[in-house]
């Protein structure tokens, strides 16, 4: 099959060029809308990634180029029109899990370079500045971390953190039996924000949990709460987000994702001027710690998206059952 790769970098090169055997990729570093996606033509399907745009525009342009398959190498597919897509009778498949590991450990790095401040204290001693004033952080054992979301990422976090000898409480629509076997407390989301000293978020973007993190769910915070989010921008609604900070009902913020994240993340743009008013408010809080969307980045997740994207292809060019499907 030949496919068009959207939104590629270096790496992606690397890690599809290492596994692939039978198919024809076609890397493109442009992402997929409306402008781009006659970038397609003569290939039989794509691959997109987290930013790539597949609304009905989009999918009925790929219909009309004879494209049968969208490959999302990545977990998350709320990119995609799903009604759109059945209408066109294109199959979307997707990589539901790669390495839970990779993102709940960068949870995790958030979590410690804001509390000990390591990132400040790495540029002060390169400075010759031994100081330790304004490093101070606060011992995690024996705090209180709320988890929204506990599914393979939102269970490893879990396990993570009570590793620290943290109390761990979860909200979630199912509850995971093996999570409550290991004395984690399921508690209504009211409670779990109420308790909280730590709150990460790990579920998926859906209209039911979109900006699940508002002016109203914040006020219900403790005050100084630190709060993570690995798992989707629009979780949280950021200016209600930048007013619990000037309020300092937020004590910590760490992202590695953002609303607005697709002009911004994966790209260079060091010698430009950033025209989003809201992230550049955001990174002004010496409170607040932006990572780009880079959770998922190790050899292991990376290898893992690689080979069931393709083993995904070739299930779909061998008419077998495919396991990773989305419509």
């Amino acid at each position: 099959m030949k496919i068009a790769f959207f939104s590629t970098k270096s790496y992606d090169r690397e890690f599809f060029d290492r596994y692939v055997s039978t198919h024809e990729i076609i890397y493109f570093e442009a992402p997929l809308n409306e402008q781009t996606v006659n970038l397609a033509a003569g290939c039989e399907g794509i691959c997109a990634f987290v930013n790539d745009k597949l609304n009905t525009g989009v999918l009925s342009a790929l219909k009309k180029l004879g494209i049968q398959l969208v490959a999302l190498r990545c977990a998350g597919f709320n990119n995609v029109n799903i009604e759109s897509a059945k209408l066109n009778g294109i199959t979307v498949v997707r990589v539901p899990a790669y390495s839970p590991y990779a993102v709940a450990e960068h949870a995790l790095a958030l979590i410690l370079t804001l509390n000990r401040k390591t990132h400040k204290a790495y540029n002060r001693v390169r400075e010759g500045n031994f100081s330790l004033d304004r490093l101070t952080g606060f011992d995690l054992h024996g705090k209180t971390v709320g988890v929204i979301g506990t599914g393979k990422i939102g269970e490893v976090f879990c396990d993570i953190m009570q590793g620290f000898g943290c109390n761990v409480l979860a909200f979630d629509l199912m509850a995971n039996p093996a999570l409550a076997a290991r004395q984690v407390h399921y508690l209504p989301l009211i409670d779990l924000l109420e308790q909280s000293d730590i709150i990460s978020l790990h579920c998926p973007l859906t209209e039911q949990t979109r900006h699940i993190i508002n002016e109203h769910s914040i006020s219900m915070m403790k005050e100084g709460v630190m709060l993570i989010n690995t798992s989707r921008g629009a979780l949280i609604d950021t200016s209600d987000a930048i007013d619990g900070l000037k309020t300092g009902k937020i004590g910590y913020l760490g992202l590695d994702v953002y609303e607005q994240e697709e002009k911004l993340f994966f790209n260079d743009l060091s010698e430009n001027i950033i025209q989003d008013d809201i992230i550049m408010r955001l990174m002004s809080f010496p409170n607040v710690l932006v990572t780009a969307h880079q959770g998922f980045f190790t050899e292991e997740a990376l290898s893992q998206i690689a080979q069931v994207t393709l083993t995904n292809i070739d299930a779909f060019v061998a008419g077998a059952t495919l396991e990773n499907k989305v419509v």
